[in-house]
């Protein structure tokens, strides 16, 4: 039987979280404080013992000018994904809170790998529908990812699983003068600029200042601002968070100039070295296209972190429990619609 999270429970629940192996940051409810529009809600449930043995937190928003919501469970549930009484418990509970808040659908996106036929089947037995295509960044969360495991080694051994060529670049950054520091948020302006470079460079929207510097306060310790400096001047920057055996590359921005100095290359090694450093299980350099093609705009993404190392990995993908046919329909063709001209506006009254 399932059960909500409490004030009392809260500091239970986030331990079991940041312990379980599928735990997730944003499962986590310092990242509800950076979601500030939606409400948040985490589900219980718990072994004979009395300890907690799984988790799902789910993030609530009223859809404008409608009595529904869309309910969240990003990265849930936390749990081992072969107990599936477990997960009926927390499946229960969020139908529950579905109920009391008017939610059309609920949308979860596992940190489950698509070659879980499993765990797959049992959800598709639960009602869920998986939202199939789009394999470029269509989802709200990425389905492709590379992880890079880093459990129990070295730097050294780290990096000799790296492409030599990434080897070559990093060492091209420390030679040429490139210097990394963990900033505060005196820097937030600073890598806004670079990141909004990168967005109109690249062909995506990205966040406000104050986003930025929200996160720094609302993760605290557990979120880092990189900074890389070429004489004395900001020229790209990187947002990293660490959460339980975890270590996410969130954000990544850098200067049309000084390109050829691979800051990039020097960032991501120095968040790689604050996995190892805090014995993570797992670097997580996030999305990456599905399609790996070389005539993919998406490919150079790709490449870049696969020289890394790292495994890539397909999740399961997005899955909807859809509760209100026509209302789920209406408001997922309007999102992606709206998606669209929101981008597009973007790319227009930014590019100068």
């Amino acid at each position: 039987m399932s059960e909500l999270i409490t004030e009392k429970t809260l500091e239970e629940y986030e331990a079991f979280v940041q312990s379980c192996p599928k735990g997730n940051f944003a499962q986590s409810v310092l990242w509800a404080k950076q979601k500030p529009m939606w409400t948040w809600k985490a589900i219980a449930t718990r072994g004979k013992d009395g300890s907690i043995k799984g988790t799902l937190a789910v993030l609530i928003r009223k859809v404008p000018g409608t009595p529904f919501t869309l309910m969240y469970g990003c990265r849930g549930p936390v749990c081992d994904p072969a107990d599936h009484d477990t997960i009926k418990d927390l499946l229960q509970g969020a139908k529950q809170l579905a109920k009391q808040y008017k939610s059309y659908v609920i949308k979860l996106d596992p940190d489950i790998p698509s070659s879980n036929e499993q765990f797959r089947n049992f959800m598709l037995g639960q009602g869920f529908r998986l939202k199939e295509g789009g394999k470029n960044f269509e989802a709200i969360q990425p389905r492709y990812v590379f992880r890079l495991n880093v459990e129990g080694k070295t730097e050294e051994e780290v990096m000799a699983g790296f492409h030599q060529k990434w080897r070559y670049n990093i060492r091209v950054a420390q030679r040429k003068g490139v210097e990394v520091k963990i900033c505060g948020k005196e820097m937030v302006p600073d890598f806004a600029r670079i990141m909004l470079e990168t967005g109109v460079r690249d062909g995506f929207v990205t966040r406000q200042p104050e986003y930025f510097a929200q996160m720094l306060d609302n993760l605290g310790e557990h979120c880092r601002l990189y900074m890389a400096f070429y004489e004395g001047k900001p020229i790209a920057g990187t947002l990293a968070i660490h959460y339980g055996d975890k270590v996410w590359y969130l954000y990544g921005a850098s200067s049309n100039e000084h390109r050829n100095l691979m800051p990039n290359y020097l960032l991501q090694w120095n968040m790689i070295q604050w996995a190892i450093e805090t014995g993570c299980r797992i670097y997580d350099f996030r999305g990456v296209s599905g399609d790996v093609s070389e005539d993919n705009p998406l490919y150079g993404l790709y490449k870049f972190k696969k020289g890394f190392g790292g495994d890539f990995t397909e999740f399961v993908g997005e899955m909807d429990l859809v509760l209100n046919k026509p209302v789920y329909f209406a408001v997922e063709h309007g999102t992606n619609v709206l998606k669209d001209v929101r981008k597009k506006v973007y790319l227009l009254k930014n590019r100068k």
